[in-house]
């Protein structure tokens, strides 16, 4: 039983009845221990336990911790058995889901990983109720993502609900269709060949503003600015239309998620963006959306276009964008 250390106690009430439990296994973790050497302390302490190929890893805990865990267990023994127990907002509808492990590497985010599926993933909904917001914000972010590929009924459900407070939201309903959306994808492109790569939506910028700001900024918040970029580039290329780029804005700005990052230097966010994994032939490619419920990926576009949709996203308020 691996977990969070913060989720501890929490990891060790919903695995007490486990038959066999080797044991709850803590870890300090946060997006600057997304490591190698971190994998390497949960392989050390795998194997101090005694666990074997007939092993089940169990890791409790959110993004971070779906990641590490889920990697560390595609690695033993070259592969042993792992189910999820999702408790972040990020994780249950994005981290968790999806069979991708992974850890940043000095030079960028995600670099070393493996593609792995759990034997299950448990969200465990009611912690969502304790979270801070700016933990919900991470998975906000995601879900906000989701309804822009979904569109339709569940983009309408998150701009309903946008103005409620959040212990009022129907979140098992909504966590379902966010899973729903990826489950979709993945099933159809597992290896992220084609049509998964949808997800990446807003995330070629948003892992390069977490990089740039040496992971200050969380990965919602960044997702979120990711998106207006996006849109703005989509807008430039002809692609989007000015209405719909706006009905994203006002759903971000509603749930209180950032649209700037004026912390950091255009120039710094590219330069981070040199070293995406998704680059081809050393070309950046992105989804950009096409409408709300349809994008398009693999997307190449000017130098110029990309540059000023990031300086404007550093630099730039709003509001002639929600014209």
């Amino acid at each position: 039983m691996l977990c969070d250390r913060n989720l501890a106690a929490t990891a060790d009430r919903l695995t007490r009845g486990i038959r066999g439990k080797l044991g709850l296994m803590p870890f300090d973790l946060g997006e600057k221990r997304k490591r190698l050497i971190t994998v390497e302390r949960v392989l050390d302490a795998l194997t101090g336990s005694g666990a074997q190929r007939a092993t089940t890893v169990v890791g409790v805990g959110g993004g971070v911790a779906a990641d590490v865990f889920g990697l560390a267990a595609s690695l033993y023994m070259r592969g042993i058995a792992y189910v999820g127990v999702a408790t972040s907002l990020v994780a249950m509808v994005d981290g968790a889901i999806g069979g991708k492990t992974a850890v940043n590497l000095q030079r960028g985010k995600n670099l070393a990983g493996t593609f792995a599926d759990p034997r299950a993933v448990f969200c465990h909904v009611d912690a969502l109720q304790m979270l801070p917001y700016r933990r919900l914000r991470d998975g906000l972010a995601e879900i906000v993502k989701a309804a822009i590929l979904e569109g339709g009924e569940f983009f309408d459900l998150l701009e309903h609900f946008a103005a409620h407070r959040f212990p009022l939201w129907p979140w098992e309903q909504i966590v379902e269709e966010a899973i729903k959306v990826k489950t979709m994808l993945v099933g159809d492109d597992r290896l992220e060949t084609g049509a998964r790569e949808a997800l990446n939506l807003g995330h070629t910028f948003a892992h390069a503003i977490e990089r740039a700001s040496r992971y200050r900024i969380s990965h919602g918040a960044a997702v979120a600015v990711g998106l207006r970029t996006a849109g703005l580039l989509s807008l430039a290329t002809g692609r989007f239309s000015r209405a719909d780029h706006a009905r994203v804005l006002t759903l971000l700005a509603l749930l209180g998620l950032p649209l700037r990052a004026p912390a950091l230097r255009p120039t710094d966010i590219l330069t981070a963006m040199e070293v995406d994994k998704k680059r081809r032939d050393g070309r950046l490619r992105f989804v950009l959306p096409l409408a709300i419920g349809d994008v398009e990926p693999g997307v190449e576009v000017p130098t110029r276009a990309l540059r000023r949709a990031v300086e404007a996203c550093v630099t730039q308020p709003t509001q002639r964008e929600f014209v």
